[in-house]
């Protein structure tokens, strides 16, 4: 225990001495993260490039144990020494990387290079997940799951990096579940790595909480999950239960559930997966009038719950472990609920309701509608087409004037409701437009592909023939029969 608590004195106070001593330094040489009122929330400048007295703080503390002679009563001394050695060109690559991509912004995929990289050496070096459940996985797999895993967490901290002290207190809790577990387990390895963090970042967050005055930067938080991936996969391997990686993942959860959430929303919204926006957890509880302080030390709470229950699920039986896991999922749930994503709200109103089914329905028609006209030949095919296939969108009227002639049918009776119309430029002085019925469920009508079908398939361009069969007598509209655009008229 005096060994332990070296470590975790010794990084706290290096933390509280270095972290102002890189802030003032960060300042003079320009090296600060300017707002921007859109994401970066902050008033003033703030000095970046928190990790570098984070790494100073837990580099530092392993110093003073070997300075202080008590190195060499460490148990685990000889063997943790080389697994630390093979670990620290991995831990060392992602740091790098952060400090780069502080200084000069690096492309997504650079960093992504570098943290395949570096899990790959992480790998190598002995940080393993051999199992999922009860499960053990072959070599050939446990590569990519590992991989996975540490990449997942190094971008996951990285996310939730967004307003002060939350990553870091974040890091913080997860680093102390971990280091309870390992002294639980009486895993003195898991121990001496964990408790430095867990000083490092105590002493930091001294000065990253609100108002900060130093920020973590890519070159913490990348560097600190993908230090909690690696502590995370270590303790699974000793951990109680077969239930493997849940302990981890629970005392993780707040950063992985941020990322996961973050992925599907912009799948969603046909967005780029990389692209930050303002949908994180911490933004959703700031929209909803919670200050900065607040939302954090909600989070903090949120932490300290999942804390618990990832230490009752690692210590507990299989059979008590699993309830410990639906407590958890049920929680999880009620909490993105309560988040007010309309993301997932619309899209489980689809998939429950029958809207999916329909926009497939409605999707499938289109297609078939084009197709159907790309195929017509004359343009009186191609009004049978029109009035057949329009009818069972639910339009009401529709109007299409080409080459000095105009085609019109009531395809249904409003019954004197309120109706909107959309006209439709063509070629030259060519049109179509049709009427709808202003109340009507439009969250299927595909307005946009429809445009895109009618500039398609009708421009004078196209025919293939430039005739018609039917009767109708060629003649310039005078403007009391133009329907204008999204006119709103009333129809008997």
């Amino acid at each position: 225990m005096n060994l332990l608590f070296t470590l975790g004195l010794s990084s706290f106070l290096l933390a509280l001495v270095f972290t102002p001593l890189c802030r003032n330094w960060l300042r003079r040489v320009g090296l600060v993260d300017h707002p921007d009122q859109d994401r970066k929330l902050h008033l003033h400048p703030v000095a970046t490039m928190g990790g570098i007295p984070i790494m100073i703080a837990y580099l530092g503390a392993f110093a003073v144990l070997f300075l202080t002679g008590q190195a060499q009563k460490a148990p685990v001394g000889l063997d943790s020494l080389p697994f630390a050695l093979r670990l620290a060109p991995a831990l060392a690559l992602i740091f790098i990387t952060g400090l780069l991509d502080d200084r000069y912004r690096l492309q997504p995929f650079q960093k992504l290079l570098a943290q395949l990289a570096a899990s790959g050496w992480a790998f190598w070096a002995g940080v393993r997940i051999t199992g999922i459940t009860n499960q053990h996985l072959p070599h050939w797999l446990g590569i990519p799951v590992t991989i996975a895993w540490l990449i997942i967490c190094t971008n996951a901290f990285n996310l939730i990096d967004g307003v002060d002290g939350l990553a870091t207190g974040v890091g913080l809790f997860a680093t102390a579940t971990m280091l309870i577990a390992a002294l639980l387990q009486h895993n003195l390895l898991l121990a001496m790595a964990t408790v430095p963090l867990t000083g490092a970042l105590l002493g930091f967050l001294r000065y990253n909480f609100n108002p900060a005055t130093i920020f973590l930067g890519d070159s913490g938080s990348l560097f600190i999950g993908f230090l909690m991936g690696c502590l995370g996969a270590v303790w699974s391997q000793k951990s109680a239960t077969i239930l493997g990686m849940t302990a981890p993942l629970m005392a993780l959860s707040i950063p992985i559930f941020d990322l996961g959430l973050s992925i599907v929303r912009r799948f969603l919204r046909r967005q780029p997966i990389m692209r930050g926006d303002r949908g994180h957890i911490h933004h959703r509880l700031l929209a909803r009038g919670l200050s900065v302080r607040r939302a954090v030390l909600v989070l903090y709470g949120v932490c300290g719950v999942a804390a618990v229950l990832s230490l009752f699920q690692s210590l507990a039986t299989n059979k008590t472990a699993a309830a410990v896991i639906v407590i958890f999922c049920g929680i999880a749930w009620i909490g993105i609920q309560n988040l007010g994503y309309a993301e997932f709200s619309q899209a489980r109103r689809l998939i429950l309701a029958g809207g999916f089914r329909e926009s497939l329905n409605s999707s499938l028609s289109l297609r078939t509608f084009d197709q159907s006209l790309g195929e017509a030949r004359t343009r009186d095919e191609r009004w049978a087409i029109l009035r057949d296939a329009l009818k069972k969108f639910g339009l009401v009227e529709i109007h299409w004037f080409v080459d000095g002639k105009m085609y019109h049918d009531s395809l249904w009776n409003s019954n004197g409701q309120e109706c909107w119309s959309l006209r439709i430029p063509l070629s030259g002085e060519d049109y179509f437009n049709f009427t709808r019925v202003a109340n009507a469920d439009d969250a299927t009508l595909n307005v946009g592909g429809l445009v895109a079908v009618f500039r398609k398939r009708l421009s004078r361009q196209i025919e293939a023939v430039n005739g018609s069969s039917l009767n109708v007598t060629p003649r310039i509209p005078n403007e009391s029969e133009v329907p204008k655009d999204f006119k709103h008229s009333s129809s008997a």
